[in-house]
């Protein structure tokens, strides 16, 4: 190993529990901010949905026989559906729509059970998984952006401040090696979490106040047709953005998750069902753990059963550590993320060089141009296509859209002649 080179823990590897402790606990701080943004939107138990998706990514561990490292959290492409639904009929029977999601999650797994994973390769060639991998990361830019210079909808310069503090403390802690190498996120939240505090962006009351022990309110669905109609269908973008995930977490870890896809998909299900039943907000695959897994060069799964545990203990059982990572300020989040969604972007661009993408090419030059430019368009701008009670967001409409101008455009490789190009 080279000496600038910081040591890989695979998929499969296992650490130490002194280790394990301070990276599970980094990729639950990664996720928190957004899973609990879900709830908060759509009237949720925000506590809920942080025990949801700790039980969510057990369950996820589980069905995928503990073989691909992912976090589930809550999903922002039920948001409106959700809204709708609660603000006419209830949240009750919103969670009827959710358990019905979860269903049509099994429903896709079942079917690709049956085909196969074949058709990934023909209908997701290297250069349109790489420029996926490239939305992905530049599509979320502006969330981050929004968190790290924003209050309001005004520029903060004491925003600023802190999230270039914490941007700066992270960057410095990845180049380390040793146990600051593999946390770099968590020490960096830290470090921004207390810059914070002098100047006043911290608040601590609802800290004080919060009970050291205490149980979620959880509640029990109302099963509605017309909830389950507005709100099902949803899980079909999903599944897009699932895919869209899970190629990406092999890219990073150098792994081809495609066979597994079945029981990912799965698992994605279970843990939303789960959620349905409990209350909670629709589950997915998290950008910002596979951000953490890019500049940490952390794959083991094993951390991620440590992440869903704490998530389950924090917020099932101990109101005042969840109301302590709640408190964390929007720019320490902020400067943080503009870190793991870029590294997500950059995983992108290395693929197109790992797999010797030629852009000389044309067609391989129009799949990249368009998909990019169309996906992170949408996503920066927050625009998403209506379709009837639906919206189709950015990534989803730009994966369809480069999976239709590979099927067209003349040229195309199929997937051993790729190969033995390669060769």
């Amino acid at each position: 190993m080279a000496k600038n080179e910081r040591e890989v823990i695979g998929v499969d590897d296992r650490v130490p529990v002194s280790r394990a402790i301070p990276l599970g606990i980094q990729h639950m701080m990664s996720m928190f901010g957004s899973t609990v943004l879900v709830p908060v939107l759509t009237g949720l138990d925000p506590n809920v949905a942080i025990m949801c998706s700790g039980i969510g990514t057990i369950c996820y561990l589980l069905v995928t026989r503990n073989k691909i490292p992912s976090y589930l959290g809550s999903s922002f492409a039920f948001i409106s559906p959700i809204i709708a639904v609660g603000a006419t009929k209830g949240l009750d029977a919103a969670m009827s729509g959710v358990i019905c999601a979860g269903i049509v999650f099994l429903i896709v797994a079942g079917i690709v059970k049956l085909v196969g994973t074949g058709w990934l390769d023909r209908l997701l060639p290297p250069v349109l998984v790489a420029s996926v991998m490239v939305v992905i990361g530049v599509g979320l830019s502006a969330t981050a952006a929004n968190m790290a210079f924003m209050n309001g909808t005004t520029f903060d310069g004491t925003y600023s401040l802190v999230a270039a503090i914490t941007l700066f403390a992270a960057v410095m802690f990845s180049t380390m090696g040793g146990i600051f190498g593999t946390v770099p996120v968590l020490l960096a939240i830290v470090i921004g979490y207390v810059v914070a505090v002098p100047f006043g962006l911290v608040d601590f009351s609802p800290v004080v106040e919060a009970a050291w022990i205490g149980l979620p309110s959880i509640s029990a669905p109302r099963f509605d047709l017309g909830a389950i109609v507005i709100i099902a269908p949803v899980a079909i973008v999903t599944v897009i953005e699932h895919i869209g995930h899970l190629l990406a977490v092999g890219e990073i870890c150098d792994r081809d998750f495609r066979p597994m896809l079945p029981r990912s998909l799965a698992g994605d299900g279970l843990s939303t069902i789960i959620s349905g039943f409990l209350g909670g907000p629709p589950t997915t695959t998290y950008a910002e753990n596979i951000g953490v897994m890019s500049v940490t060069r952390v794959y083991s799964t094993q951390i991620f059963w440590y992440a869903g545990g704490f998530a389950l203990i924090v917020g099932g059982f101990c109101p005042k550590i969840s109301a302590l990572i709640r408190s964390i300020p929007s720019p320490v989040m902020g400067g943080v993320c503009l870190l793991l969604f870029g590294l997500i972007a950059s995983n992108g661009l290395r693929m197109f060089v790992t797999n010797k993408v030629d852009f000389d090419e044309n067609r391989n030059l129009m799949i990249a141009s368009v998909v990019i430019i169309l996906g992170v368009g949408m996503e920066t701008a927050g625009l998403s296509i209506p379709i009837g009670g639906y919206t189709l967001p950015g990534m989803a409409t730009s994966t369809l859209v480069g999976i239709i101008l590979n099927l067209v455009l003349p040229g195309r490789k199929e997937p051993e002649e790729e190969g033995a190009a390669a060769e």
